[in-house]
């Protein structure tokens, strides 16, 4: 996901990070966030500005799939499947249990028509939180929010869930395949996954993966599936080439791309669908190549993909408890969005701030010391 920053940040790698792909990384987690206002103002995906936030989802699940088989793929001799997985916990989860706490704390200021949770008690809420820090998904019955989520504090753990599945089976299985096994797999899955967003899905796009619903878990290992190795495989056949200015090139591209308006209609959903796939099959992998080909040549730009790379992971992580206080507070007060736009500016920098502040003050501090106590030092 957009987790695997660099090489793997504080564990020891010594391989250079492809800045441009965080400073894109950073790009598309922004854009998650203005997605996310969007949906205080939608009936529904189809009248939603802003509409195709979703897709950076993918864009992240083929981000890791590409840097973690660049920091990783050469290293097996060496390396064992508990060491793999041990790096990646001390890379993931400090900010999945941050985002949960965040989560709770806020959980109860954040009441509208759409959910009530005043009759959550402080035992429930607990329970909740200690299952979203381990990233145990909620079950009816379980989910204190009532809206269906995996993760009712803190809804976009749900692609952690998934990442974490995709990691498993990259060490397991997914690296031992040949290249052209792994085209065969990529194949296979995107044409699943374009199946799954013109026809098979219920609503004509792949905006699923956050519930334990039948058709949003197909969708979400789709996504996962197709993405991910798609990644792995770009690796493997990666050749350079040079571009001028790709940074803010495929920065703005996918920016537009992520906020391109619903297509099709409800008459039509496989136009949707189709756009989607076309992003997910053709562009993605191109401003992958781009990025991963562009040389920085101004410290300005430097600076830029640095500090959105830094913050990418933790803003994805701790924005959306945000999110349920701003959905609430425009609900419960009726309000337009041009009236709720100096709160919606709140969220986005306020999130960025807290990112930030996080990433410096808990994240960092917190991976040095579990990378010192538990990754071992041979790999």
């Amino acid at each position: 996901m957009l987790n695997s920053q660099g090489s793997s940040g504080l564990l020891g790698n010594e391989k250079q990070h492809f800045v441009i792909l965080d400073g894109l990384r950073g790009v598309a987690a922004v854009m998650v966030v203005w997605f996310h206002i969007f949906e205080a103002f939608a009936t529904s995906h189809l009248d939603q500005r802003i509409n195709h936030g979703y897709l950076a989802v993918d864009f992240f699940f083929m981000l890791s799939g590409f840097v973690i088989g660049y920091a990783y793929d050469d290293r097996w001799k060496t390396m064992k499947t508990g060491e793999f997985m041990k790096r990646r916990l001390i890379r993931l989860h400090p900010m999945v249990v941050m985002g949960a706490l965040i989560g709770a704390v806020m959980f109860y200021f954040q009441g509208c028509s759409v959910w009530d949770v005043t009759q959550i008690t402080v035992v429930s809420l607990l329970i909740a939180t200690f299952a979203n820090m381990l990233l145990l998904p909620a079950t009816t019955g379980t989910e204190v929010r009532g809206v269906g989520e995996m993760y009712p504090l803190n809804g976009p753990s749900w692609s952690l869930f998934f990442e974490y599945i995709g990691n498993i089976l990259y060490a397991l299985f997914i690296r031992r395949l040949s290249t052209r096994w792994l085209t065969v797999l990529v194949v296979a899955a995107g044409c699943g996954l374009a199946s799954f967003g013109m026809w098979w899905g219920p609503t004509g796009d792949i905006c699923v993966g956050f519930s334990m619903r039948e058709s949003e878990m197909m969708g979400g290992s789709l996504r996962l599936l197709y993405s991910f190795s798609a990644g792995l495989l770009l690796f493997r056949v990666f050749k350079p080439m040079h571009v001028k200015g790709s940074f803010w090139i495929c920065g703005l591209a996918l920016a537009v791309l992520l906020a391109v308006p619903r297509l099709g209609g409800e008459e039509a959903f496989w136009m949707n669908g189709a756009y989607e796939t076309v992003c997910f099959a053709l562009i993605f992998p191109l401003l992958i190549i781009l990025g991963a080909s562009g040389r920085i040549t101004d410290p300005v730009t430097d600076k830029v993909c640095r500090f959105l790379g830094q913050i990418s992971y933790p803003l994805y992580m701790v924005h959306y408890p945000f999110i349920y206080l701003y959905f609430a507070w425009v609900k419960n007060e009726n309000l337009s969005f041009e009236e709720s736009l100096p709160g919606a500016l709140a969220v986005v920098v306020g999130s960025i701030l807290l990112a930030y502040a996080c990433l410096k003050w808990y994240d960092e501090p917190v991976r040095r010391f579990l990378t010192r106590r538990f990754a071992s030092r041979k790999s």
